[in-house]
Protein backbone atom coordinates (compact mmCIF):
# COMPACT_ATOMS: atom_id res chain seq x y z
CA UNK A 1 0.00 0.00 0.00
CA UNK A 2 1.44 3.39 -1.06
CA UNK A 3 0.53 6.59 0.79
CA UNK A 4 0.64 9.83 -1.28
CA UNK A 5 0.94 12.82 1.14
CA UNK A 6 -0.29 16.42 0.54
CA UNK A 7 -2.11 15.60 -2.70
CA UNK A 8 -5.55 15.65 -1.08
CA UNK A 9 -4.90 18.88 0.81
CA UNK A 10 -3.54 20.53 -2.35
CA UNK A 11 -6.62 19.51 -4.31
CA UNK A 12 -8.94 20.78 -1.60
CA UNK A 13 -7.04 24.09 -1.54
CA UNK A 14 -7.44 24.42 -5.32
CA UNK A 15 -11.15 23.68 -5.07
CA UNK A 16 -11.62 26.21 -2.28
CA UNK A 17 -9.75 28.87 -4.23
CA UNK A 18 -11.83 28.19 -7.33
CA UNK A 19 -15.07 28.23 -5.34
CA UNK A 20 -14.05 31.55 -3.79
CA UNK A 21 -13.39 32.99 -7.24
CA UNK A 22 -16.78 31.79 -8.43
CA UNK A 23 -18.48 33.21 -5.33
CA UNK A 24 -16.78 36.56 -5.90
CA UNK A 25 -17.87 36.62 -9.54
CA UNK A 26 -21.46 35.81 -8.58
CA UNK A 27 -21.39 38.57 -5.95
CA UNK A 28 -20.14 41.07 -8.52
CA UNK A 29 -22.96 40.17 -10.92
CA UNK A 30 -25.67 40.42 -8.26
CA UNK A 31 -24.41 43.58 -6.53
CA UNK A 32 -22.69 45.43 -9.35
CA UNK A 33 -19.77 45.97 -6.97
CA UNK A 34 -16.18 44.92 -7.58
CA UNK A 35 -15.25 45.55 -3.94
CA UNK A 36 -17.59 44.17 -1.28
CA UNK A 37 -15.10 43.74 1.57
CA UNK A 38 -11.83 45.62 2.23
CA UNK A 39 -9.72 42.56 1.40
CA UNK A 40 -11.02 42.63 -2.18
CA UNK A 41 -8.96 45.79 -2.80
CA UNK A 42 -7.42 47.44 0.29
CA UNK A 43 -6.35 50.59 -1.57
CA UNK A 44 -9.77 51.08 -3.14
CA UNK A 45 -11.44 50.40 0.20
CA UNK A 46 -9.34 53.06 1.93
CA UNK A 47 -10.16 55.58 -0.80
CA UNK A 48 -13.83 54.60 -0.53
CA UNK A 49 -13.87 55.44 3.19
CA UNK A 50 -12.62 58.94 2.38
CA UNK A 51 -15.26 59.39 -0.32
CA UNK A 52 -18.01 58.16 2.01
CA UNK A 53 -16.88 60.62 4.69
CA UNK A 54 -17.05 63.46 2.17
CA UNK A 55 -20.48 62.27 1.01
CA UNK A 56 -21.75 62.17 4.61
CA UNK A 57 -20.54 65.75 5.09
CA UNK A 58 -22.30 66.82 1.89
CA UNK A 59 -25.52 65.18 3.12
CA UNK A 60 -25.28 67.07 6.43
CA UNK A 61 -24.49 70.37 4.70
CA UNK A 62 -27.46 69.82 2.40
CA UNK A 63 -29.77 69.17 5.36
CA UNK A 64 -28.46 72.30 7.08
CA UNK A 65 -28.85 74.41 3.94
CA UNK A 66 -32.42 73.21 3.35
CA UNK A 67 -33.42 73.99 6.93
CA UNK A 68 -31.79 77.43 6.99
CA UNK A 69 -33.17 78.27 3.54
CA UNK A 70 -36.71 77.49 4.70
CA UNK A 71 -36.21 79.69 7.77
CA UNK A 72 -34.71 82.50 5.68
CA UNK A 73 -37.58 82.34 3.19
CA UNK A 74 -40.07 82.45 6.06
CA UNK A 75 -38.33 85.46 7.61
CA UNK A 76 -38.09 87.13 4.21
CA UNK A 77 -41.84 86.74 3.72
CA UNK A 78 -42.47 88.17 7.20
CA UNK A 79 -40.35 91.24 6.54
CA UNK A 80 -42.11 91.80 3.21
CA UNK A 81 -45.36 91.99 5.17
CA UNK A 82 -43.80 94.23 7.83
CA UNK A 83 -42.56 96.64 5.15
CA UNK A 84 -46.09 96.81 3.71
CA UNK A 85 -47.53 97.53 7.17
CA UNK A 86 -44.98 100.27 7.85
CA UNK A 87 -45.81 101.91 4.53
CA UNK A 88 -49.46 101.76 5.53
CA UNK A 89 -48.57 103.35 8.87
CA UNK A 90 -46.69 106.17 7.12
CA UNK A 91 -49.71 106.85 4.92
CA UNK A 92 -51.92 106.85 8.00
CA UNK A 93 -49.58 109.20 9.87
CA UNK A 94 -49.38 111.57 6.93
CA UNK A 95 -53.16 111.67 6.80
CA UNK A 96 -53.36 112.35 10.52
CA UNK A 97 -50.80 115.17 10.34
CA UNK A 98 -53.02 117.03 7.88
CA UNK A 99 -54.58 120.04 9.57
CA UNK A 100 -57.98 119.13 8.12
CA UNK A 101 -58.11 115.94 10.22
CA UNK A 102 -60.48 116.23 13.15
CA UNK A 103 -59.84 114.93 16.65
CA UNK A 104 -62.25 112.09 15.94
CA UNK A 105 -60.43 111.26 12.70
CA UNK A 106 -57.11 111.12 14.52
CA UNK A 107 -58.51 108.86 17.22
CA UNK A 108 -59.68 106.49 14.51
CA UNK A 109 -56.26 106.64 12.85
CA UNK A 110 -54.61 105.99 16.21
CA UNK A 111 -56.67 102.82 16.52
CA UNK A 112 -55.57 101.85 13.01
CA UNK A 113 -51.92 102.22 14.02
CA UNK A 114 -52.56 100.10 17.11
CA UNK A 115 -53.90 97.41 14.78
CA UNK A 116 -50.79 97.69 12.60
CA UNK A 117 -48.59 97.40 15.69
CA UNK A 118 -50.47 94.30 16.79
CA UNK A 119 -50.04 92.76 13.33
CA UNK A 120 -46.31 93.50 13.33
CA UNK A 121 -45.93 91.81 16.73
CA UNK A 122 -47.86 88.80 15.44
CA UNK A 123 -45.48 88.59 12.48
CA UNK A 124 -42.48 88.98 14.78
CA UNK A 125 -43.71 85.91 16.68
CA UNK A 126 -43.67 83.71 13.55
CA UNK A 127 -42.23 80.23 14.07
CA UNK A 128 -40.90 77.57 11.70
CA UNK A 129 -41.15 73.95 12.87
CA UNK A 130 -41.26 75.15 16.46
CA UNK A 131 -38.32 77.53 16.00
CA UNK A 132 -38.93 81.22 16.68
CA UNK A 133 -37.68 83.04 13.58
CA UNK A 134 -36.93 86.19 15.55
CA UNK A 135 -36.25 84.92 19.07
CA UNK A 136 -32.49 84.70 18.64
CA UNK A 137 -31.61 81.19 19.79
CA UNK A 138 -34.52 80.97 22.25
CA UNK A 139 -37.49 78.78 21.34
CA UNK A 140 -40.58 77.58 23.14
CA UNK A 141 -41.93 81.04 23.90
CA UNK A 142 -43.23 83.96 21.85
CA UNK A 143 -40.50 86.41 20.88
CA UNK A 144 -42.69 89.35 21.97
CA UNK A 145 -45.46 89.50 24.54
CA UNK A 146 -47.58 92.33 25.90
CA UNK A 147 -46.03 94.36 28.73
CA UNK A 148 -47.85 97.38 30.11
CA UNK A 149 -44.66 98.65 31.76
CA UNK A 150 -42.83 98.91 28.44
CA UNK A 151 -42.93 102.13 26.40
CA UNK A 152 -43.84 100.10 23.32
CA UNK A 153 -46.39 97.94 25.14
CA UNK A 154 -44.35 94.80 24.46
CA UNK A 155 -41.28 93.05 25.84
CA UNK A 156 -38.75 90.87 24.04
CA UNK A 157 -38.38 87.33 25.41
CA UNK A 158 -35.59 86.12 23.14
CA UNK A 159 -31.88 86.84 23.16
CA UNK A 160 -29.48 88.68 20.87
CA UNK A 161 -27.63 85.56 19.69
CA UNK A 162 -27.09 84.99 15.99
CA UNK A 163 -27.17 81.37 14.85
CA UNK A 164 -24.60 80.60 12.15
CA UNK A 165 -24.95 77.24 10.39
CA UNK A 166 -22.26 75.39 8.45
CA UNK A 167 -23.34 74.55 4.90
CA UNK A 168 -19.91 73.78 3.43
CA UNK A 169 -16.39 72.85 4.47
CA UNK A 170 -15.49 76.53 4.76
CA UNK A 171 -18.91 78.18 4.48
CA UNK A 172 -21.26 79.23 7.28
CA UNK A 173 -24.45 81.23 6.80
CA UNK A 174 -26.26 83.51 9.24
CA UNK A 175 -29.56 81.80 9.97
CA UNK A 176 -31.36 84.58 11.83
CA UNK A 177 -31.57 88.20 12.90
CA UNK A 178 -32.74 88.56 16.52
CA UNK A 179 -36.08 90.27 17.04
CA UNK A 180 -34.49 92.82 19.35
CA UNK A 181 -32.30 93.90 16.44
CA UNK A 182 -35.07 93.91 13.86
CA UNK A 183 -38.06 95.28 15.71
CA UNK A 184 -36.81 97.08 18.80
CA UNK A 185 -33.45 98.51 17.81
CA UNK A 186 -32.47 101.48 19.95
CA UNK A 187 -31.85 103.72 16.92
CA UNK A 188 -34.79 102.61 14.78
CA UNK A 189 -37.37 100.72 16.80
CA UNK A 190 -40.29 99.51 14.72
CA UNK A 191 -42.39 98.87 17.80
CA UNK A 192 -41.36 102.16 19.39
CA UNK A 193 -42.09 104.15 16.23
CA UNK A 194 -45.55 102.63 15.78
CA UNK A 195 -46.40 103.05 19.45
CA UNK A 196 -45.20 106.65 19.30
CA UNK A 197 -47.29 107.38 16.22
CA UNK A 198 -50.40 105.93 17.84
CA UNK A 199 -49.87 108.14 20.90
CA UNK A 200 -49.18 111.21 18.74
CA UNK A 201 -52.39 110.69 16.78
CA UNK A 202 -54.30 110.29 20.01
CA UNK A 203 -52.82 113.54 21.36
CA UNK A 204 -53.96 115.44 18.28
CA UNK A 205 -50.74 117.48 17.76
CA UNK A 206 -49.93 117.84 14.05
CA UNK A 207 -46.23 118.47 14.74
CA UNK A 208 -46.01 115.46 17.06
CA UNK A 209 -47.74 113.33 14.46
CA UNK A 210 -45.29 114.53 11.80
CA UNK A 211 -42.30 113.72 14.01
CA UNK A 212 -43.72 110.30 14.84
CA UNK A 213 -44.37 109.58 11.17
CA UNK A 214 -40.74 110.44 10.39
CA UNK A 215 -39.69 107.93 13.06
CA UNK A 216 -41.75 105.25 11.32
CA UNK A 217 -40.03 106.14 8.04
CA UNK A 218 -36.65 105.72 9.76
CA UNK A 219 -37.78 102.33 11.08
CA UNK A 220 -38.96 101.35 7.60
CA UNK A 221 -35.59 102.22 6.06
CA UNK A 222 -33.84 100.20 8.76
CA UNK A 223 -36.04 97.12 8.26
CA UNK A 224 -35.51 97.38 4.50
CA UNK A 225 -31.74 97.26 5.06
CA UNK A 226 -32.07 94.21 7.30
CA UNK A 227 -34.41 92.63 4.76
CA UNK A 228 -31.55 92.64 2.25
CA UNK A 229 -29.54 90.36 4.57
CA UNK A 230 -32.16 87.65 4.25
CA UNK A 231 -32.31 88.13 0.49
CA UNK A 232 -28.56 87.67 0.26
CA UNK A 233 -28.72 84.57 2.47
CA UNK A 234 -31.44 83.05 0.29
CA UNK A 235 -29.37 83.61 -2.86
CA UNK A 236 -26.26 82.19 -1.21
CA UNK A 237 -28.09 79.13 0.12
CA UNK A 238 -29.81 78.45 -3.20
CA UNK A 239 -26.44 78.51 -4.97
CA UNK A 240 -24.90 76.30 -2.27
CA UNK A 241 -27.69 73.74 -2.60
CA UNK A 242 -27.00 73.54 -6.34
CA UNK A 243 -23.28 73.09 -5.67
CA UNK A 244 -23.88 70.41 -3.02
CA UNK A 245 -26.22 68.47 -5.32
CA UNK A 246 -23.56 68.52 -8.05
CA UNK A 247 -20.86 67.53 -5.56
CA UNK A 248 -22.96 64.57 -4.38
CA UNK A 249 -23.36 63.35 -7.97
CA UNK A 250 -19.59 63.58 -8.48
CA UNK A 251 -18.86 61.70 -5.26
CA UNK A 252 -21.37 58.98 -6.09
CA UNK A 253 -19.81 58.56 -9.53
CA UNK A 254 -16.35 58.37 -7.96
CA UNK A 255 -17.51 55.69 -5.52
CA UNK A 256 -19.02 53.69 -8.36
CA UNK A 257 -15.88 54.03 -10.47
CA UNK A 258 -13.71 52.98 -7.54
CA UNK A 259 -15.62 49.92 -6.37
CA UNK A 260 -18.25 49.22 -9.01
CA UNK A 261 -18.11 46.95 -12.03
CA UNK A 262 -20.07 47.18 -15.27
CA UNK A 263 -22.50 44.42 -16.24
CA UNK A 264 -20.49 43.19 -19.24
CA UNK A 265 -17.25 42.85 -17.28
CA UNK A 266 -19.04 41.13 -14.39
CA UNK A 267 -20.60 38.65 -16.83
CA UNK A 268 -17.21 37.95 -18.43
CA UNK A 269 -15.67 37.39 -14.99
CA UNK A 270 -18.48 34.99 -14.07
CA UNK A 271 -18.04 32.98 -17.26
CA UNK A 272 -14.30 32.74 -16.66
CA UNK A 273 -14.85 31.73 -13.01
CA UNK A 274 -17.36 29.05 -14.00
CA UNK A 275 -14.99 27.67 -16.62
CA UNK A 276 -12.13 27.65 -14.14
CA UNK A 277 -14.26 26.00 -11.47
CA UNK A 278 -15.41 23.27 -13.84
CA UNK A 279 -11.81 22.59 -14.87
CA UNK A 280 -10.60 22.46 -11.27
CA UNK A 281 -13.37 20.08 -10.23
CA UNK A 282 -12.67 17.80 -13.20
CA UNK A 283 -8.95 17.78 -12.48
CA UNK A 284 -9.61 17.19 -8.79
CA UNK A 285 -11.83 14.22 -9.53
CA UNK A 286 -9.13 12.65 -11.67
CA UNK A 287 -6.34 13.32 -9.16
CA UNK A 288 -8.36 12.01 -6.23
CA UNK A 289 -9.31 8.89 -8.18
CA UNK A 290 -5.66 8.16 -8.99
CA UNK A 291 -4.64 8.90 -5.40
CA UNK A 292 -7.22 6.44 -4.13
CA UNK A 293 -5.96 3.74 -6.46
CA UNK A 294 -2.38 4.37 -5.38
CA UNK A 295 -3.48 4.25 -1.76
CA UNK A 296 -5.14 0.86 -2.26
CA UNK A 297 -2.12 -0.74 -3.95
Amino acid sequence: MRFVPNITSDVISDIQSSEQGLSTALQQVSSGQRVSVPSDDPAASAALVQLQTKAANVDQYTTNAESVLSQAQGADSVLTSVVALLNQAITTGTEGANSTSSTSDRQTLSTTIQGILSNVVSLANTTYQGISLFGGTVSGTAAFTADATSSTGYKYNGNSSVNSVQVGDTLTVQANIPGSTLFDNSSASVLGALSGLSKALSSGSSSAIGTATTAVTTALNYVTQQHVIYGNSINQLTSQETYLASDKVTLTASESSLTGIDTATAAENLTAAETDNSAVLAAAAKVLQNSLLNYLK
